[in-house]
């Protein structure tokens, strides 16, 4: 089976817990994800399967869309609930002081990734050292915050909610701490829901337990095909040559605009390729 799943990811879930899930709905091994997700997130969790593995990369470097909660007053280690807390402060803000800052973080930003994260070090990852007391100096990186708004804010509890528009990239923990020592205070996220990627919505989402169901009744209507998957012009191969040279990771003559299509030889969907200056390349090829 070949395809990909828009998984509405329960609280709770590690994004390999996931994958577990669905090897065995599906008996089959080749099954990867498009992005992590922490235990304490929800939403949008693209998953690839079989040769659409090779999508995966092409998956995460999509824009994502966040509800992200948030509370004042208190910082913890991992920057969210699920840490132990570290320190707190007295300080209260209004909303009008969290709108106020909030400018300084839209458009592009440095941002530095928390100790709790998946990023490899030297071969391990950031959270294993964490786990072992270890702290160590992680460089910036460029990120894009498109949109980022206030939804709501309790001026009694000092617990917010945000809206974000993001790049690839974009820790969402990090960039509400950075938020609490703009303020003057502490802050970390209790609660994310991650509502696109891309052009995958949360509402057309599958949770565990539909699948779990549609499964049991061979109902696999929840996956989609890479073809029906990207909604590109199609370009059909008919020359033998130029069939074997693209098929074969050449380019060869196509006279199209620049842009990605779906290949197809003899009617048979062969993969997605990207025509530049009347050159097609195979971007992706099955």
């Amino acid at each position: 089976m070949n395809g990909l799943i828009n998984v509405d990811k329960p609280k709770g879930y590690t994004s390999f817990d996931v994958i577990r899930k669905l090897k065995r709905i599906l008996n089959m091994k080749k099954i990867g994800h498009t992005g992590t997700l922490d235990p304490l997130a929800t939403g949008v969790l693209v998953i690839c399967l079989g040769r659409a593995t090779k999508l995966a990369n092409v998956i995460e470097a999509k824009e994502k869309t966040y509800i992200a909660d948030f509370i004042l007053g208190s910082k913890t280690d991992t920057y969210d609930t699920e840490g132990e807390v570290i320190d707190r402060s007295d300080v209260k803000v209004t909303s009008e002081d969290v709108k106020n800052i909030l400018s300084k973080f839209r458009g592009e930003i440095k941002q530095v990734p928390p100790m709790y994260s998946a990023l490899k070090v030297n071969g391990k990852r950031l959270y294993e050292l964490a786990r072992e007391g270890v702290v160590i100096e992680r460089k910036s990186r460029d990120v894009v915050i498109s949109k980022l708004e206030l939804m709501e804010f309790d001026e009694e509890t000092q617990t917010g909610k945000l809206y974000c528009e993001v790049s690839k990239g974009t820790y969402i923990r990090s960039l509400i701490f950075d938020m609490g020592e703009e303020l003057q205070t502490y802050a970390h996220m209790n609660g994310l829901r991650r509502t696109q990627v891309g052009e995958y919505l949360v509402e057309d989402g599958f949770t565990i337990e539909q699948m779990e169901e549609m499964g049991e009744n061979e109902d696999f209507s929840f996956v989609t095909s890479v073809e029906d998957s990207f909604n590109f012009e199609k370009v059909e191969l008919k020359d033998e040559k130029q069939i074997k040279l693209f098929l074969n990771g050449n380019t060869v003559v196509c006279q199209k605009p620049n842009d990605r299509y779906r290949i197809y030889v003899d009617k048979e969907f062969v993969g997605l390729g990207e025509v530049i200056d009347n050159r097609l390349k195979g971007w992706k090829v099955f």
